[in-house]
């Protein structure tokens, strides 16, 4: 089997487990800047504190060590330590010259976890993490000047293409597009991905994640779940989900609406609930595992895991939780015209089905 129809047959037989939050871990290790330096980076000209990434080339003990102890959790899906392994988020640090190495390095580490533990019977996959930079195309970032933006769409696909080329050389299972708050980040970088494939690169499957950002159940540039999906179908993902902004009890009806209008399969990974008056989160693993083990039970999910806050405990007890527990059976194709703006405009009449007359 390819690796493409390993993860295939895996998502069929079974609700596959991603990890939980490799920011969380790191800052478990309370890592000073001496730490993000390391030898090689100590005459850096700019502070790097806060560079997870870089942590990769740095101390990759540290970050083999985290994925060993979300795979002994149980997950399934390991994500790489790049969420901002890109050069608009790297230039902060005057490190855009690092970013092949250290997606390159990433999927090295996660593999080396994954291959560990991996069996016939239950292989490991890693996705590529490809986090939305810290740029939005679609809103200015200067409130007196509403029209300017401070990045362009073709800068957000020249580095998110340089970011996926990497991941996939280096060997990704699955590419993962996460946290989008900005659906126009997201277009950049599936229009990056394709131009990748026109090239001759093989895409390996993808999954796409979007993110609530507050109790408007919207995203930060305005759309709902219904109108996200219908910008990102084209690309017929493997998975599409939400994750990070929200806790379970708070995702759990856009999760439900994504499944209603989506025919492929949903994920969610929410934080450990929201965060307390000092930024943290206090969402017991039990708590998370109870939401997500009901998700389950009401046939919503296919892919599950964990954000902000969420530890290799949660990642154990949601694992305990969707054990034995049926995938959501993702539906057929309806032939029916969806435009989305902010919401989802869809035509009336009856259901065309794919491959109908």
């Amino acid at each position: 089997m390819t690796k493409t129809n390993d993860i295939t047959a895996a998502a069929e037989d079974r609700i596959l487990v991603l990890d939980g939050a490799m920011g969380t871990m790191i800052q478990q290790e309370k890592p000073d800047e001496a730490t993000y330096r390391g030898e090689r980076f100590k005459d850096h000209p700019s502070d790097v504190g806060g560079n997870n990434e870089l942590l990769s080339l740095t101390q990759p003990d540290m970050i083999r060590k985290i994925h060993e102890d979300f795979l002994n959790a149980g997950a399934d899906i390991l994500c790489t330590n790049t969420f901002g392994a890109n050069a608009i988020s790297q230039a902060d640090y005057g490190m855009t010259d690092l970013v092949k190495e250290m997606n390159v390095e990433s999927v090295r580490l996660a593999r080396e976890a994954a291959d560990a533990v991996a069996t016939p019977e239950r292989p490991r996959f890693v996705a590529g993490g490809i986090g939305p930079t810290n740029q939005t195309a679609s809103i200015s970032p200067d409130v007196n000047d509403p029209g300017y933006r401070g990045v362009t769409f073709d800068d957000l696909a020249e580095a998110y293409g340089e970011a996926a080329r990497a991941l996939i050389e280096a060997g990704a299972d699955v590419l993962l597009i996460e946290t989008i708050f900005d659906t126009l980040n997201a277009k950049a970088a599936l229009f990056a991905i394709d131009s990748l494939s026109d090239e001759g690169l093989t895409i390996p499957p993808l999954m796409i994640s979007g993110t609530i950002t507050d109790r408007s159940g919207r995203t930060l540039t305005g759309q709902t779940p219904e109108a996200f999906w219908v910008s990102m179908s084209h690309a017929r993902p493997f998975s599409i989900g939400l994750n990070c902004a929200l806790g379970a009890g708070e995702m759990r009806q856009h999760v439900r609406t994504l499944s209603e209008v989506a025919d492929t399969r949903i994920s969610a990974y929410p934080n450990a609930g929201l965060p307390n008056e000092m930024g943290g989160y206090d969402e017991t693993p039990e708590e998370t595992a109870e939401h997500l083990g009901e998700w389950a039970d009401s046939g919503l999910v296919n892919i599950v895991g964990g954000c902000c806050g969420t530890t290799p405990d949660h990642i154990r007890a949601i694992a305990q939780a969707v054990e034995g527990k049926s995938p959501r059976k993702i539906p057929q194709k309806v032939r029916r015209m969806r435009l989305s703006g902010l919401e989802m405009f869809e035509t009336q009449g009856a259901d065309t089905k794919e491959g109908a007359a």
